[in-house]
């Protein structure tokens, strides 16, 4: 029976253990067996993990895949990728073996601003504020060198600081928005640092400045917080070719090259129409992209979190790719933000995550962007190929194949048939199942 606990944080990690297995399982000492089972056998590279996290109690593994033949802006990768979907990760390889034989992708940063935010309320009149805001701004930058002096080393700091009035919305609101580089590093700790830093000193200033009313010297900081919405922290990818390189697959689809390339950009383009068909077009995308971030060590919830704001920009949820077929070339892209580290925090902490970037050469906050825009690209041409051709579910469920074969308790001799049989047919649970138990008839 589930119970409440007092001080779990406390216990050491057997006992976190061994109080789960007694109070949430029916087979305790199974349970506790099978948990334990799933440290590293390395007590190092254990604690480095159970560092990540609070309360850990073991590792959920997931594969770390790779993805070869990606060609970008001339350079040859062999991309390391996180994720349990393994139709991703063939998906992502077959579009980069496609795409680099016609001239590779290309990706270009556009920015790599990142922002933060004071949010505060003061109830003077606006133009008061307005009028010292030169004043509080110097004042702000001036007494925060110190944290910022070695990220200015580095070529990084404070760009910006704006005073937006936000009255009208909500009374006595107002925010100091603050623009940074962080150079290879994704910043938040800094930035973070620098923002708490400002709000203070930005009471420091209203409070003790003369001439001002008690109203106009009464200000409340409500939050500090760097914001992950950074639209103009961006890169752009692109892939493009003769619509006659489309020859071959649309032959064997029964389409001629335009046809298949038109059908191709309509489907992108719906995509930008209809939220709805939007919201998985996207999920595609993100599919790549998370799966290379989560390798290398960032955080890919705030790059899922920016990503989908930045599609919503105009006020409609549209896809992040755009296609057009036009003068007999087919051109395929993607616009996105991308704060990503390739210095500190789980990038330099995680053991894979180290040999990731390794096996990328090492590259720049700069570089990685335009690695994992240009995996993202290629995952959403490999999806929106399948689905305007053989559709989804043919390639996706054989990739599935051995997931079911292992379910299913198939033996080797078993699943090479199988292997064997669906080559040619359309795979589904039952089908697999039905053959399984035809299969082990006739071996009777």
């Amino acid at each position: 029976m589930s119970t409440a606990i007092s001080g779990f944080s406390k216990l050491t990690k057997r006992e976190k253990i061994q109080w789960l297995a007694t109070h949430f399982f029916t087979d305790a000492m199974e349970v506790e067996q099978e948990i334990l089972a799933w440290q590293h056998p390395d007590q190092q590279q254990q604690k480095v993990l159970d560092g990540f996290t609070e309360n850990a109690i073991a590792n959920f593994p997931l594969p770390l895949s790779v993805a070869p033949n990606f060609l970008i802006n001339g350079k040859l990768y062999a991309v390391p990728m996180v994720i349990e979907e393994s139709s991703v990760v063939a998906a992502a390889s077959s579009a980069a073996k496609f795409w680099m034989d016609r001239g590779g992708f290309h990706a270009q940063v556009l920015g790599t601003t990142k922002l933060g935010q004071v949010h505060f309320l003061w109830n003077g009149a606006p133009e008061k504020i307005n009028a010292l805001f030169p004043e509080i701004k110097q004042y702000l930058i001036s007494n925060a060198g110190d944290l910022t002096a070695n990220m200015e080393k580095r070529g990084g700091g404070i760009l910006d600081i704006q005073l937006l009035n936000f009255t009208d919305l909500e009374p006595g609101y107002y925010q100091l928005r603050a623009s940074f580089e962080t150079c290879d590093s994704m910043g938040a700790n800094f930035i973070n640092t620098v923002l708490e830093r400002f709000a203070s000193l930005l009471e420091q200033f209203l409070t003790t400045f003369p001439d001002l009313s008690d109203t106009e010297r009464d200000v409340e900081v409500i939050m500090s917080i760097l914001s992950n919405y950074t639209p103009e922290c961006v890169v752009h990818a692109w892939v493009e070719c003769p619509i006659a390189s489309f020859a071959q697959l649309a032959q064997s689809q029964g389409m001629d090259a335009y046809q298949l390339a038109h059908r191709f950009a309509v489907a992108v383009r719906i995509a930008e129409i209809d939220p709805y068909r939007a919201t998985t077009h996207n999920k595609g995308i993100f599919n790549g992209i998370d799966a290379v971030v989560l390798a290398t060590g960032n955080d890919f919830r705030a790059i899922e979190a920016c990503g989908h704001t930045y599609a919503a920009r105009d006020g409609q949820y549209r896809s992040l790719s755009k296609c057009t077929v036009q003068n007999d070339l087919f051109r395929f892209e993607l616009k996105i933000p991308l704060a990503l580290g390739t210095v500190g925090g789980l990038t330099k902490l995680h053991p894979l995550a180290k040999r990731s970037l390794e096996m990328l050469g090492n590259p720049s906050a700069a570089e990685l962007m335009t690695i994992v825009a240009s995996v993202g690209l290629a995952q959403n041409f490999g999806a929106v190929r399948s689905l305007v051709t053989t559709g989804i579910q043919q390639g996706h469920m054989k990739m599935h194949l051995t997931n079911m074969l292992n379910h299913l308790g198939a033996t080797d001799e078993e699943a090479a048939a199988a292997q064997g049989y669906f080559m040619h047919q359309t795979v589904s649970f039952s089908s697999l199942r039905t053959f399984l138990d035809e299969h082990r008839k006739v071996s009777l």
